[in-house]
């Protein structure tokens, strides 16, 4: 299978998780890409990878920045994305108990309205816990790889 890790930050936690989830995949993966949401065209998503999407919420629910532009992409585009198929790692506070993780879930929506499926367990991190982020998504990971790996999600 091959993977590519995206992510979108404001700070640089985002990017953190999304390089630890690259480094883990690589331990058994041998294509696996990781990039910044910003540097990436939804036009060339394609079904014949898996994509771990980690996004960071910024502001009142919204996208991080280096999301921004990802977003304003793909609404314009509109990318068909039938048959791709992710995983989404959210990022928030739960202290804005009405915006939590709002960030990635802006990506999961316009993933979804466009024929990509989510498996696995929706991963969030607090960052009013004391959980480190990365040590939640290599927890999640590899749960969200049983099911990829499942005939119906490949």
């Amino acid at each position: 299978m091959k993977f590519t890790v995206l992510y979108g930050t404001e700070s640089g936690n985002s990017e953190l998780i999304a390089e630890d989830l690259g480094a883990k995949l690589r331990e058994t993966e041998l294509d696996v890409e990781v990039h910044d949401l910003q540097d990436v065209d939804p036009a060339d998503l394609t079904p014949e990878r898996f994509y771990l999407v980690v996004c960071s919420t910024h502001g009142d629910g919204d996208l991080p920045n280096t999301a921004i532009p990802f977003a304003e992409a793909f609404d314009a585009a509109l990318p068909d994305l039938t048959g791709l198929h992710y995983a989404m790692f959210g990022l928030g506070d739960t202290f804005y108990e009405a915006t939590y993780s709002q960030g990635s879930e802006h990506i999961d929506r316009r993933f979804t309205a466009q024929g990509a499926v989510r498996v696995g367990e929706y991963g969030r991190h607090d960052a009013s816990s004391w959980d480190l982020g990365s040590d939640l998504a290599l927890e999640w990971l590899p749960g969200v790889l049983e099911v990829a790996s499942e005939p119906a999600a490949a």
